[in-house]
């Protein structure tokens, strides 16, 4: 399960890991992935004074000075209970139709500001909120936008929380390591990279909400957050929204896995050629419970909507333009040149040699799909995988590569990684060759272009094998 960095905004900048789609880099502080500073949180709500804190008039004039200045809403909390002892947890959230941007909640109040004055609306509700705003994402897997875990917090640190194992199959619950002693049980071991984390000793490390005691105490919850960018925010930093609401996240996959669809897998970045962004607003609806005492029950609730205001249809082939049109004219070039169009664009002659055409005098090889395969190979190098050899894609013999010139040997490299890679990730040559046909035009092995445009497909999906198969599955099956 996708995971993010948790603590204070107070002043400082959190860290949300997301995988780019390349392997990481090995260095003194690990193999880590890259990650994308957070410069800023919306709060999904509010927090009122609680009835017995209303009673307080010092309780009252803290808040309502507290608010006015626009402090978080913790701080408003902590200032309460320092200077009215009696008032233990004098705050209370409370469930409204806007999101809360204070100043307090960015190590940079100037953006809360910024986003406030683009985005925010009166509705005759009390002054201008926050009640709907544009955002794109920085990945394209939903679970690093969209990061979320089972967690129990205690008054300083995450004391557990939950964790998948990396076939994705077991759910563990995690904690930190104590920290070691010397031999003489007198003073603490000076740490490198900070505490370890351990399997709990409970439950065999397993996470099982039904047998967990933090879980039935409620000390343990579900609890996510978006993670993105606003449109004309000016920061190189992204934007975080937390939610604990089981209902919203369910629904945001939902239309995350329909756009990325749509879309050939890719969630980032603005919905097409207009510019169109997603939008996160709140809509009421009722959602269902369990009470203490076992009963089903309705409750309304305003969730979190994640809305994609785009025509769908114009989703399914966004990116065919001078691709297409490349690979078309290559079609129309093997005609012209006499030769039998079905063995050319399927790339394969008669005595089973790639038949790409030979260059022209001077000509230099196929430098794009060259540089995309050599960049590939090396990436993998670095990771420390082997190239992939799953595919099925026949050797050129040497004798005949050997008669080949620069450019259809060059073609015949790409073709082969390109075959071997979608084979190591779970796609079969015909398979991959039939979402290839289909997305691209059967012409694509001729392009250098078409070819650089396959490579970079298998690359990009070089650490997420079961996403790759998605997206060949709902190219060839969803929209067949």
């Amino acid at each position: 399960m996708a995971a993010m960095d948790h603590g204070s905004m107070n002043g400082r900048t959190l860290l949300a890991t997301v995988s780019p789609g390349a392997p990481a880099v090995p260095t003194l502080l690990g193999r880590s992935a890259m990650r994308i500073p957070i410069g800023g949180r919306i709060r999904a709500g509010i927090k009122v004074l609680t009835k017995r804190a209303e009673e307080v008039p010092e309780a009252r004039a803290i808040y309502g000075a507290g608010v006015a200045a626009g402090k978080a809403f913790d701080t408003i909390e902590r200032e309460i209970a320092q200077r009215c002892p009696s008032l233990k947890n004098p705050l209370t959230p409370k469930n409204v139709p806007y999101f809360t941007v204070r100043g307090e909640d960015f190590p940079n109040p100037e953006l809360a500001r910024q986003i406030m004055d683009m985005y925010a609306e009166d509705r005759g509700e009390g002054g201008k909120r926050l009640y709907r705003f544009p955002v794109v994402f920085p990945a394209d897997a939903w679970q690093n936008v969209m990061p979320h875990e089972l967690v129990t917090w205690t008054a300083s640190e995450r004391r557990y929380w939950s964790e998948y194992s990396e076939d994705g199959m077991t759910r563990y619950c995690k904690t930190h390591e104590a920290v070691p002693v010397d031999g003489n049980g007198r003073r603490t071991i000076r740490i490198f990279g900070g505490r370890k984390t351990v399997l709990r000793e409970e439950n065999a490390g397993l996470c099982d909400p039904e047998s967990c005691s933090e879980y039935q105490a409620k000390k343990c919850n579900l609890t996510g957050r978006f993670i993105f960018f606003i449109p004309g925010i000016k920061s190189i930093s992204a934007f975080d929204l937390q939610t604990n609401s089981f209902y919203a996240m369910q629904a945001a996959i939902e239309k995350f896995t329909t756009i990325g669809f749509m879309r050939g897998g890719r969630i980032s970045g603005f919905l097409d050629g207009q510019r169109t962004p997603f939008y996160i607003s709140k809509r009421l609806v009722e959602v269902s419970r369990i009470d203490d005492e076992g009963r089903p029950s309705r409750v309304a609730q305003w969730l979190i909507e994640l809305e994609a205001p785009v025509d769908v249809t114009s989703l399914l082939r966004h990116d065919d333009g001078l691709e297409a049109l490349e690979v078309r004219a290559g079609d129309a070039a093997a005609m012209l040149e006499g030769g039998r169009a079905d063995a050319r664009a399927t790339g394969q002659a008669d005595d089973g040699v790639i038949d790409i055409f030979a260059p022209r005098s001077g000509e230099a090889p196929d430098e794009p799909a060259a540089e995309a395969r050599q960049d590939a190979a090396r990436a993998q190098a670095a990771s420390g995988q082997s190239t992939p050899t799953g595919g099925r894609t026949a050797e050129v013999p040497r004798e005949s590569r050997d008669r080949m010139p620069p450019r259809a040997a060059a073609a015949n490299d790409d073709l082969k990684w390109i075959f071997d890679a979608a084979a190591a990730l779970g796609v079969e040559q015909e398979r991959f060759e039939a979402y290839a046909d289909k997305r691209w035009g059967k012409g694509w092995k001729l392009a250098a272009g078409g070819r650089k445009r396959a490579l970079d497909e298998v690359t990009n999906f070089a650490d997420d094998a079961s996403g790759f198969q998605d997206k060949v599955r709902g190219e060839l099956d969803v929209f067949s």
